[in-house]
């Protein structure tokens, strides 16, 4: 299995539109975070893209994707479905004579606001070009199977207000926007080799893990790697702070390959 991390940033990437702090100054391209998203490839050529936000075009021209088998969403906020109209590139590669739909899976919430916000992708009377999208609901307490592979959703709090949901795959359980996850699905990320983790910045947020609560979830798993990702700039300079991470654990950054 192949992890590519797309994106590692925050809600507004980094650097900041504006923002003169050293971390949105940096030359050093681990520095450029796009909004988070991944990659995950299976030993039998499956391919899943978790979370397609506003920057998922360029990601998908970046890593040089052509094909994909499903995107996962966590969540309905718009720095992770704001790229989803892009999708119909995906529709009509080696067309013609085929069109390809593409099968997106989403939790209750999350799947609504993509009703609402790419009503034209459903509409009965669809005019040509609309991104052509299977949306599947999905039950989170319950595993999935796409392609031949099985997935298990693992449900958490983004606040009270917002539920959000992770993925672990095989040996991988990749969890982001969290806040609060309850006992009962820690547990279903016993065994994974690698565990991708949010973690905004050193100060504590309301509504996604600082470092010391990713460390802390990080800790209870125990996986073989860790890596942290939904970066803000107030994170620091990727060089000074992964100085300051505990053994096996590493800041994730755009471009991020790893083989698990």
């Amino acid at each position: 299995m192949k992890l590519t991390i797309l994106g590692s940033g925050t809600s507004q990437g980094v650097p900041v539109i504006g923002c003169r702090c050293e971390v949105c100054r940096s030359n050093d391209p681990h520095d450029k975070r796009l909004r988070t998203s991944a990659m995950v490839e299976t030993d039998r050529g499956v391919r899943f893209i978790i979370d397609a936000g506003p920057d998922f075009r360029y990601q998908m021209l970046r890593a040089g994707v052509s094909h994909l088998d499903a995107i996962l969403l966590t969540h309905e906020h718009k720095d992770h479905t704001g790229g989803i109209d892009d999708v119909r590139a995906f529709n009509f590669v080696d067309y013609p004579p085929v069109i390809h739909p593409v099968d997106i899976y989403a939790a209750p919430a999350a799947a609504r606001v993509v009703r609402k916000d790419y009503d034209y992708a459903f509409a009965e009377d669809k005019y040509r070009g609309v991104p052509d999208i299977r949306l599947h609901v999905i039950d989170v307490s319950q595993p999935l199977e796409i392609a031949g592979e099985r997935i298990i959703p693992v449900s958490g709090h983004h606040s009270e207000r917002f539920e959000v949901t992770g993925y672990r795959i095989g040996p991988l359980a990749y969890l982001t926007d969290f806040k609060t996850i309850a006992d009962s699905e820690v547990e279903k990320l016993d065994g994974v080799e690698v565990l991708v983790v949010n973690a905004l910045r050193f100060r504590e947020h309301p509504s996604h893990f600082n470092v010391a609560e990713a460390l802390e979830l990080i800790r209870r798993v125990a996986p073989h790697e860790a890596l942290l990702t939904h970066m803000s700039h107030e994170i620091g300079l990727h060089a000074v702070t992964s100085q300051q991470m505990p053994a096996g654990v590493r800041l994730a950054y755009d471009q991020l390959e790893i083989n698990i």
